[in-house]
């Protein structure tokens, strides 16, 4: 059985994270979700995906109670962390753009996926959370910092301090805080209104927002420029510009 699910339609992914009970992060489902955003990366007829959660958790982290009992070899610990650290990029660098609909607790490792994601949306019954603190471990607060603020993240480091679904939609952590019936439909209708766009033109915004993320405003602002100049000279920037001086809508192929 698969532990990373995938359905496509109408150029949406929905992938969907089935590991029971609380798909736990261990490393064949790591090597799975690795593989799958990979192959998502190449797959022609997927614009943007969703990533979910089976049950009530979107990823409770590690196995705590499998490594607690754990006897490692020579290099295993390594290995187990090259290997979060890919999982996480494996969103992160996916040429489509990636909607995380966050059902429940996103913790540790969870966190980090979630956060990996382009846009978040969560539940009422959500929450970020870092455990490590409590169970003997470290990890996920660079990604932490990457949407959460200095107090926040560090209070969530020391103390353990899980943030619920609406805090995070108050702090502008995620973009919609929903009741768990609406969570999905949310995230597949903002799914539909980027399939409607060029599928170039999107990989190019995703590319130009992870990348100037951690450039100068002056390399940034050239970086995109230097993009924009490269997607004018493709078809579907002359066929969005026809139909907007048209008034119809455009008919995008990717080239």
């Amino acid at each position: 059985m698969a532990l990373i699910e995938i359905e496509v339609k109408d150029h949406i992914a929905l992938v969907t994270m089935n590991a029971p009970p609380v798909n736990a992060a261990s490393p064949a489902f790591m090597e799975e979700m690795i593989a799958m955003f990979d192959r998502i990366s190449d797959l022609d007829d997927v614009r943007v995906a969703v990533l979910t959660g089976a049950g009530k958790v979107f990823c409770a982290g590690v196995d705590i109670k499998s490594r607690a009992v754990k006897q490692f070899e020579p290099g295993e610990r390594w290995a187990g962390a090259r290997l979060a650290r890919e999982l996480s990029y494996s969103i992160i660098e996916c040429k489509k753009p990636v909607i995380a609909a966050v059902n429940g607790p996103a913790l540790g490792a969870g966190l980090a996926i979630a956060v990996s994601c382009d846009i978040l949306l969560c539940s009422e019954n959500a929450s970020f959370g870092l455990p490590e603190v409590d169970v003997g471990l470290m990890g996920g607060g660079k990604h932490t910092m990457r949407v959460c603020g200095h107090s926040l993240t560090r209070r969530m480091m020391l103390t353990g301090y899980r943030v619920p679904g609406a805090e995070l939609y108050r702090r502008g952590i995620v973009e919609e805080c929903l009741p768990k019936e609406e969570l999905l439909g949310a995230a597949m209708e903002m799914a539909r209104v980027i399939a409607a766009k060029s599928p170039l033109a999107s990989r190019m915004a995703k590319n130009a927002a992870s990348t100037i993320e951690h450039m100068t405003l002056r390399d940034g602002y050239r970086f995109e420029q230097n993009l924009t100049a490269e997607l004018s000279r493709s078809r579907d920037s002359k066929e969005a510009m026809m139909a907007f001086a048209e008034k119809r809508a455009p008919s995008f192929t990717g080239e």
